[in-house]
Parts: C-alpha cells; sequence; structure tokens
C-alpha cells in the first residue's frame, strides 16, 4: 500500500468514527516525531500496540480485501496465562462495503465482534477439526447478544447495528460490510496480532508500504521500523 493513501484511509476513518459519537484517544493523533521524543512516557503504547492499523493482507488490494482498525487498550499476556490483571482488549474498526476481512481464526482470543453502526454486518462462519482445520461439515454454535445459536457451516450471520457475536477460538470467520460500510467494535481477551491469526489461506497480516510520502501518523506495524520497539 502507498503511504499516501494509508494517511487518506485514516483522516476518512476518523471522520467515519467521529460521525457516530466515538472519538479516538489524544494519542491518535499525535505525529511520528511526536511518539518518538515521547518514547520514554509511552511503553505502554508500544508494548501492547495500541493504534492505527491498516491492511490489506500483503495482496494490494485493500478496497476488495482490507480492514482499518485501531487499538484502544490491550493487556498483558502474562497477565492472562496467570489469570488476574488486565486480560482485556479493545479496538474499533471498519469494514467497507464488500470489502472481504478474509478467513481466520484465533488460537488464544475469545472476542466479541459488534456492529457499533452503519449497514449490516455479514460474517460467514466455520468451526475448527481435531487439527484446527476448517471442517466444512461441523455445526457452528455461537452466542448472540447472549442467546446461543447453532449455524450450518459456511452460513453468513448477519449483524445489524447493535448486534453482536461472541467468537472462540477454533470459530473459522471472515466478515464484510453490507450494503455500506460498518463501525465495529471489538472486545475481547488479550490481542495479539502477530502471531495469533491463523488464516486459511496462505496470506500476511500486516501490508507492505511504499513510503512514496511521509506518514502522517504511524501505524502499529511501524513502531519497530521507527525504532520505538
Amino acid at each position: 500500500m502507498k503511504r499516501s493513501t494509508i494517511n487518506q484511509i485514516i483522516a476518512e476513518a476518523d471522520e467515519f468514527i467521529r460521525s457516530f459519537g466515538f472519538v479516538l484517544p489524544p494519542f491518535a493523533y499525535w505525529s511520528p516525531d511526536e511518539m518518538i521524543r515521547r518514547k520514554t512516557d509511552i511503553t505502554g503504547i508500544i508494548d501492547a500496540r495500541l493504534g492505527w492499523d491498516i491492511t490489506d493482507y500483503g495482496k494490494g488490494e485493500f478496497d476488495k480485501m482490507g480492514l482499518f482498525l485501531f487499538t484502544t487498550r490491550n493487556g498483558s499476556m502474562d497477565d492472562l496465562k496467570r489469570g488476574g490483571g488486565m486480560c482485556y482488549a479493545e479496538k474499533i474498526m471498519i469494514s467497507r462495503q464488500d470489502q472481504m476481512s478474509p478467513m481466520h481464526r484465533h488460537v488464544l482470543k475469545t472476542e466479541d465482534i459488534i456492529n457499533r453502526g452503519g449497514a449490516t454486518l455479514a460474517i460467514e462462519m466455520f468451526e475448527s477439526d481435531a487439527e484446527g482445520k476448517l471442517d466444512r461439515n461441523a455445526k457452528v454454535p455461537v452466542a448472540c447478544d447472549g442467546i446461543a445459536r447453532i449455524f450450518n457451516p459456511g452460513n453468513v450471520l448477519h449483524l445489524a447495528p447493535g448486534e453482536s457475536v461472541t467468537l472462540h477460538p477454533g470459530n473459522w470467520h471472515k466478515f464484510w460490510g453490507e450494503g455500506g460500510d460498518v463501525l465495529i467494535g471489538e472486545v475481547s481477551t488479550v490481542n495479539d496480532d502477530v502471531t495469533d491469526n491463523i488464516f486459511n489461506d496462505p496470506i500476511g497480516r500486516f501490508a507492505e508500504i511504499d513510503e512514496d510520502v511521509a506518514p502522517k501518523h504511524l501505524l502499529v506495524s511501524d513502531y519497530e521500523k521507527w525504532g520505538l520497539i
């Protein structure tokens, strides 16, 4: 992805998010230089990989396959392992109309996916087999706003604004905006985007960036390149 495109997506996403009354934290608007100046003060942000995250999954077709994310809070894997402390995470995401977030599952993370506003969020779901691979025969048990439901493999769940689904480790899913763009909330156990995303097809989690212009804001995938990690 071109950095100029990423800068534009950030600006458009911020406007879309604000249109629903959701405001990002102050550090979202810091420049790269400000983050570097405050390096010793922001280890909590950097270590938890809070911030902007825009991906085309390495395919170069963001409008067809991609996702906007901003991680607002994220706990510690050490806390999660010991069962106490900050064991949760939260994201705000945007799935554009017909923009696919590809089929994947998580090893550790349980997540509530919430339609926070806009159009319909469509989610195609499968279960895992004994080896963790996508099972095209097993039924898919999930909870929608606390109500147990069972879906046939490959069924598409449609979430209207305000509705949600709880996905557990092993629940394969892909999703997209249907009928328009969707603001999505994610509330989950501790999030690890480096190792805890298992894709059904061989794709990358983060975008490869063409630095045609300077970044307006850093992505979480920029932190190491800019010497913050």
